[in-house]
């Protein structure tokens, strides 16, 4: 009976030591499904692809002879090159790339009165002109949720690029005594700004195949020779086809809202709304 004690403590010992190991794996086990990241996120991801737009857009800038505006109208619709890309490095943390570029040209007409001289004159204007927009958005979330959905808070910047040229004919006349005036001429401008973007976005599972999101940023320029504000929203649904490949459809809507400060005053405000469709590659 001597010899008992010594092997029950030492079986003891190795049985409190297995537990202690035991309890020590659970939690860890335990910690790593909790950063587990979601089944709606990628791990990385391209996507491809066009938004089909209904432009409407607004012109206005100072010239020489008095301030020009055309009237809000819309535009043939125009289907738009885009580029995205996402990144998730470990569980919660996602890196966003989104670019796109309108190119369109524009004719428009605008009439009414203005001062040429000194002297009160009226008469019409008709110009030709190409508007050329890039932006390109870079941005950093954060995902909440691990199982069907995923919630994704986020900054980021954004770079933005107008340039618009054109030629412009003008006929304007004078009463008292009666004097007519009539000029043409050409030019072109560009600038382009940097600016902080917010971001939000949704994530939701409805089961292996589909997908459905939601996201939605916002772009802000204070001071400096641009000034104004940037926003897109878009709602959507993804089908994986294969494992590593999508198609994505979505509805979205992008509003520039751009003035220029300077020697000459110019607005932009232009408007974009409709379907996009894109291909999506995961790895």
């Amino acid at each position: 009976m001597s010899f008992s004690a010594p092997r029950i403590a030492r079986r003891n010992t190795t049985f409190l030591a297995l537990l202690n190991a035991g309890i020590l794996l659970g939690g860890a086990a335990c910690g790593l499904a909790q950063a587990q990241q979601s089944p709606v996120l990628d791990r990385m991801s391209i996507t491809a692809g066009a938004f089909y737009a209904e432009p409407k857009i607004h012109l206005g800038g100072d010239t020489r002879y008095g301030r020009v505006d055309t009237p809000d109208e819309k535009i043939d619709d125009e289907t738009l090159p885009r580029v995205k890309a996402e990144m998730l490095i470990g569980d919660r943390h996602g890196i966003a790339f989104d670019y796109f570029r309108f190119d369109k040209d524009y004719s428009g007409a605008a009439s009414g009165n203005t001062v040429y001289e000194g002297r009160p004159v009226s008469g019409d204007i008709t110009a030709d002109a190409n508007l050329r927009i890039e932006m390109a958005r870079l941005s950093y979330k954060y995902w909440l949720g691990q199982d069907r959905n995923a919630f994704g808070i986020g900054i980021g910047a954004a770079y933005l690029r107008a340039k618009i040229s054109g030629s412009a004919v003008a006929k304007l006349s004078a009463a008292a005594p009666v004097e007519n005036y009539n000029w043409s001429g050409s030019d072109s401008a560009s600038d382009s700004v940097w600016a902080p973007t917010v971001d939000l976005a949704w994530r939701h599972a409805l089961n292996d195949k589909v997908r459905l999101y939601a996201e939605a940023s916002g772009i802000k320029r204070n001071g400096g020779t641009v000034e104004g504000h940037v926003y897109n929203a878009a709602a959507g649904v993804e089908w994986m086809a294969t494992p590593n490949v999508s198609l994505v459809a979505d509805y979205g809507i992008q509003k520039i809202d751009l003035h220029r400060n300077g020697g000459s005053n110019a607005d932009l405000d232009l408007k974009l709304t409709g379907p996009s469709a894109f291909v999506k590659v995961r790895f």
